[in-house]
């Protein structure tokens, strides 16, 4: 189902999802709306596996986010641990349940939507559904498609210092003069794409594309969708009483 929707609308509706669920700071909003999020892959035919793959730097984040709230989080209720300035207390544990879930109910649905979007039909998207200026979106497309270029550019970087007896010095330093080395060939390869881009008219003022980037009825789906998984998720959060808005929670 991906594959049908326009790469701008998973942006779209990670905005639309995000923003609500940015309003509150309870346990049960973030574990109905990931809980929901996961219902919605397995029903789209996204299992596990790719799930994990996408989403798995949210497995450190969260913990980490978890982590701090549970030990420097204004102290509230019974106190379970103090040790200078780290307390453990009832309210810390639960605001560090709710951060952790929080970050995963935000992260994983965002990356699921957004790793592996084509940079072309993205490109194409920005330029003609959400009406970005052309030059901004041909030049975030050229420097998407030259990223992966640097990891070999900085091998052959290394073996040409090397060859010339460059590579025996301090890791640190090493590493240091290769980034510079890396930065150089890269400020290069960037003039002289620009240079190639305007000769071949990427620059004018009028452009047309070669593929169309249209939107349909899956791209309103999903729009929807992201809504209605946000305000469920707030609503049972309201009708159970663990509604915490974050401007009351932070206190």
């Amino acid at each position: 189902m991906i594959d049908r929707l326009n790469p701008v609308t998973p942006i779209a509706a990670a905005v639309l999802y995000s923003i609500p669920m940015l309003l509150t700071i309870d346990v049960v909003t973030a574990a109905v709306a990931l809980g929901a999020w996961l219902l919605v892959f397995a029903a789209v035919g996204i299992g596990p596996r790719t799930v994990l793959r996408r989403s798995w730097p949210l497995l450190i984040a969260a913990p980490l986010s978890a982590v701090s709230m549970l030990l420097y989080a204004e102290p509230g209720g019974r106190i379970h641990a103090r040790l200078w300035l780290a307390v453990i207390s009832d309210h810390s544990i639960e605001l560090a349940l709710a951060i952790g879930l929080r970050v995963l109910a935000l992260g994983v649905p965002t990356l699921v939507g957004l790793v592996g979007l084509d940079p072309t039909r993205l490109a194409d998207g920005l330029a003609q559904v959400a009406r970005l200026p052309h030059r901004f979106v041909l030049a975030a497309l050229a420097g998407t498609r030259l990223f992966g270029v640097l990891g070999e550019d900085w091998r052959q970087v290394a073996l040409a210092r090397r060859a010339r007896g460059l590579g025996d010095t301090g890791a640190v330093r090493r590493a240091l003069q290769a980034a510079f080395a890396l930065l150089v060939v890269a400020l290069r390869r960037g003039g002289t794409l620009a240079t190639a881009m305007e000769a071949r008219g990427f620059g004018g003022s009028v452009r047309t594309w070669a593929r169309p980037s249209t939107v349909g009825w899956h791209d309103a789906a999903l729009l929807i969708l992201a809504i209605a998984v946000a305000a469920a998720a707030i609503a049972v959060s309201v009708a159970t009483g663990s509604f915490a808005p974050i401007w009351e929670g932070a206190r």
